[in-house]
């Protein structure tokens, strides 16, 4: 496409020749005389002197006609970036059309114009949406509910009464509706809770592969519309995660937890079970959270690396601090007697 037209897709301005023709995007490094670069981060600005790309993405406080032959202006580069990214995106859909070699019941309702790729099966009762592409080898369990425009791709499996709102992207791997982790001792033998409720998830939410969200025991585990999880997350039984959440991989979020609205969680971050976060809060990669945080703000418990050797000297005085701490208090107490 010409730039302009780009330009029209992403929401920036043309500076230079709108009529350049382009072909796909690349680093500023690598570009080359037929694709668009995009500069989002001010580290990356030494970049733009030496760049081949036939134009730049980037803020007006960038732009410099000396250095970059045209340029794509507007405020926000990597959003820009983004819209871009889908003009240009060439990734396969996961099937189609109904393939022969897929396992269909008599009872599904199938939406006009739905995929599904060869190995599939598809449960009685289940509903297909519009659109909706179910790919290789997906199992969607009895009366489970699958939204217009939704893409499974290969190997996801949805367990029965699941639903899925519509234009959600879930990627391999993914597991919805399993058990949570319910069981009870009976003197030391383990008694299994069956899992009654469900698994329901919002429109436009993206599930990374091989994530797991546990149906609920009673009442429903709940995705609210246009949260990301990324891979190899954990959502526990009963958890409710506010609209607009962003969580990235190897969270584990426990049982009943409440996430709120717009947060976003840090990778191999710990929830625990039965606490609530508010809306907007901010948590660092690797935190463990274990009380409420109601407030919005910026939260972290994980520690930076540091020189092996600091940690080890670090490690020390950490086994150390319980006999400090008895020093310390013996001397506030012996300050704190009246002199004799």
């Amino acid at each position: 496409m010409t730039l302009s037209e780009l330009a029209t897709l992403i929401g920036a301005e043309v500076r230079g020749d709108g009529a350049t023709s382009v072909s796909s995007l690349a680093t500023l490094a690598n570009a080359g005389p037929e694709q668009v670069g995009f500069l989002a981060n001010d580290k990356y600005k030494n970049l733009l002197k030496n760049t081949q790309a036939a134009a730049v993405i980037l803020r007006p406080e960038h732009d410099d006609p000396s250095l970059i032959r045209n340029a794509l202006i507007t405020s926000n580069p990597y959003l820009a970036y983004a819209r871009a990214a889908q003009a240009f995106d060439t990734t396969p859909i996961p099937a189609a059309r109904i393939d022969a070699r897929a396992a269909v019941a008599e009872t599904v309702i199938l939406g006009d114009n739905v995929s599904i790729g060869p190995g599939a099966v598809i449960a009685d009762g289940a509903q297909i949406g519009e659109g909706a592409i179910i790919g290789a080898n997906c199992y969607v369990g009895e009366g489970a509910t699958i939204g217009a425009g939704t893409r499974l791709w290969p190997s996801v499996q949805v367990y029965h009464q699941v639903v899925i709102g519509a234009r959600c992207n879930i990627h391999s791997g993914a597991v919805i509706g399993a058990d949570g982790f319910g069981w009870a001792s009976d003197n030391g033998k383990w008694v299994k809770i069956p899992q009654l409720g469900r698994v329901v998830i919002g429109d436009d939410v993206d599930i990374g592969a091989n994530t797991t969200i546990d149906r609920g025991a009673l009442d429903d585990t709940v995705i609210s519309s246009n949260c990301i999880i990324d891979n190899l997350c954990l959502i526990a039984h009963n958890v409710h995660i506010g609209e607009g959440t962003a969580i990235a991989g190897q969270t584990g979020i426990a049982g009943s937890a409440k996430i709120g609205r717009y947060c976003l969680i840090g990778g191999a971050t710990g929830i625990n079970g039965h606490i609530t976060i508010g809306d907007g809060v901010q948590i660092h990669g690797m935190t463990m959270v274990t009380k409420d945080l109601p407030a919005k703000g910026v939260y972290a418990s994980g520690l930076p690396v540091v020189d092996q050797s600091t940690w080890a000297k670090s490690g020390a005085r950490v086994r150390q601090l319980p006999e400090l701490f008895l020093r310390v208090r013996a001397l506030e107490r012996k300050l704190d007697k009246p002199n004799d």
